[in-house]
């Protein structure tokens, strides 16, 4: 047996599961892992347990081309996640189910909404 193997979190019946949507979500939640990994650490307990709470760093995105993202014919309410209160990085995700999909993952403020 590796000695190296990370046994992943469990979640209670009552939280949210987290998958990447993209590969591009993968690479940037791994940066983000690199250099803030306190506050993604919070950010993960978060999602996994009050994803759909308005706070001011947690809250649907706006607009038609930004409020919605469709996923196999289906239309979901994208929302955007600050792990820091003062930094850029930015965490767009959808809901289905007890499932939160990380579709985006910036390490920077994304252009879309400037």
């Amino acid at each position: 047996m590796p000695k190296n193997d990370q046994v992943p979190r469990p979640t209670k019946k009552s939280e949210y599961t987290i998958c990447f949507a993209s590969v591009s979500a993968q690479r940037g939640w791994r940066d983000l892992v690199a250099t803030i990994r306190g506050p993604l650490a919070d950010s993960w307990d978060f999602l996994t347990r009050t994803p759909t709470e308005r706070t001011p760093t947690n809250y649907p995105l706006k607009g038609e081309e930004l409020g919605r993202i469709t996923r196999g014919g289906r239309s979901y309410v994208r929302w955007q996640h600050k792990p820091t209160a003062q930094g850029d990085a930015r965490i767009w995700f959808y809901i289905d189910g007890q499932t939160i999909f990380l579709e985006q993952v910036h390490t920077k403020h994304p252009n879309q909404t400037t």
